[in-house]
Protein backbone atom coordinates (compact mmCIF):
# COMPACT_ATOMS: atom_id res chain seq x y z
CA UNK A 1 0.00 0.00 0.00
CA UNK A 2 1.31 3.39 -0.98
CA UNK A 3 0.19 6.84 0.07
CA UNK A 4 -0.69 8.31 -3.34
CA UNK A 5 0.42 11.83 -2.41
CA UNK A 6 3.83 10.55 -1.30
CA UNK A 7 4.03 8.33 -4.39
CA UNK A 8 3.48 11.34 -6.65
CA UNK A 9 6.15 13.34 -4.80
CA UNK A 10 8.61 10.41 -4.90
CA UNK A 11 8.14 9.89 -8.64
CA UNK A 12 8.61 13.61 -9.25
CA UNK A 13 11.81 13.60 -7.15
CA UNK A 14 13.11 10.48 -8.96
CA UNK A 15 12.56 12.13 -12.35
CA UNK A 16 14.48 15.20 -11.18
CA UNK A 17 17.32 12.92 -10.04
CA UNK A 18 17.31 11.18 -13.41
CA UNK A 19 17.70 14.55 -15.10
CA UNK A 20 20.49 15.53 -12.72
CA UNK A 21 22.28 12.26 -13.39
CA UNK A 22 21.94 12.68 -17.16
CA UNK A 23 23.43 16.15 -16.75
CA UNK A 24 26.34 14.77 -14.72
CA UNK A 25 27.05 12.08 -17.33
CA UNK A 26 27.10 14.72 -20.06
CA UNK A 27 29.36 16.94 -17.93
CA UNK A 28 31.82 14.08 -17.34
CA UNK A 29 31.77 13.22 -21.03
CA UNK A 30 32.56 16.81 -22.00
CA UNK A 31 35.27 16.98 -19.31
CA UNK A 32 33.76 19.76 -17.24
CA UNK A 33 36.03 21.13 -14.50
CA UNK A 34 36.25 18.65 -11.59
CA UNK A 35 34.88 20.94 -8.84
CA UNK A 36 31.76 21.51 -10.96
CA UNK A 37 31.35 17.75 -11.37
CA UNK A 38 31.62 17.32 -7.62
CA UNK A 39 28.99 20.02 -7.06
CA UNK A 40 26.62 18.17 -9.40
CA UNK A 41 27.36 14.85 -7.74
CA UNK A 42 26.75 16.24 -4.25
CA UNK A 43 23.51 17.79 -5.44
CA UNK A 44 22.37 14.39 -6.72
CA UNK A 45 23.27 12.82 -3.37
CA UNK A 46 21.14 15.42 -1.54
CA UNK A 47 18.27 14.71 -3.91
CA UNK A 48 18.58 10.98 -3.24
CA UNK A 49 18.41 11.64 0.50
CA UNK A 50 15.25 13.62 -0.09
CA UNK A 51 13.79 10.69 -2.04
CA UNK A 52 14.82 8.34 0.77
CA UNK A 53 12.85 10.51 3.19
CA UNK A 54 9.70 10.22 1.05
CA UNK A 55 10.06 6.45 0.84
CA UNK A 56 10.70 6.11 4.57
CA UNK A 57 7.73 8.34 5.36
CA UNK A 58 5.49 6.14 3.22
CA UNK A 59 6.80 3.00 4.91
CA UNK A 60 6.16 4.43 8.37
CA UNK A 61 2.70 5.77 7.53
CA UNK A 62 1.52 2.56 5.87
CA UNK A 63 3.41 -0.66 6.51
CA UNK A 64 4.89 0.02 9.95
CA UNK A 65 1.63 1.49 11.19
CA UNK A 66 -0.17 -1.70 10.16
CA UNK A 67 2.59 -3.99 11.46
CA UNK A 68 2.36 -2.45 14.93
CA UNK A 69 -1.34 -3.29 15.04
CA UNK A 70 -0.48 -6.98 14.74
CA UNK A 71 1.67 -8.16 17.64
CA UNK A 72 3.36 -10.90 15.58
CA UNK A 73 4.43 -8.30 12.99
CA UNK A 74 5.85 -5.80 15.48
CA UNK A 75 9.23 -7.54 15.71
CA UNK A 76 9.53 -7.62 11.93
CA UNK A 77 8.85 -3.88 11.73
CA UNK A 78 11.47 -3.13 14.36
CA UNK A 79 14.07 -5.26 12.56
CA UNK A 80 13.35 -3.51 9.26
CA UNK A 81 13.68 -0.08 10.85
CA UNK A 82 16.96 -1.01 12.53
CA UNK A 83 18.27 -2.34 9.20
CA UNK A 84 17.31 0.89 7.42
CA UNK A 85 18.91 2.97 10.16
CA UNK A 86 22.10 0.92 9.98
CA UNK A 87 22.28 1.19 6.18
CA UNK A 88 21.71 4.93 6.30
CA UNK A 89 24.67 5.39 8.63
CA UNK A 90 27.24 3.54 6.54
Amino acid sequence: MVDQKLKKRAIHRAKIIRGQLDGLIKAVDTEVYCPHLLEQSLSIQRSLKSLDAFILENHLRTHVKEQFKIQEEEGKAIKELIKMYTLSNK
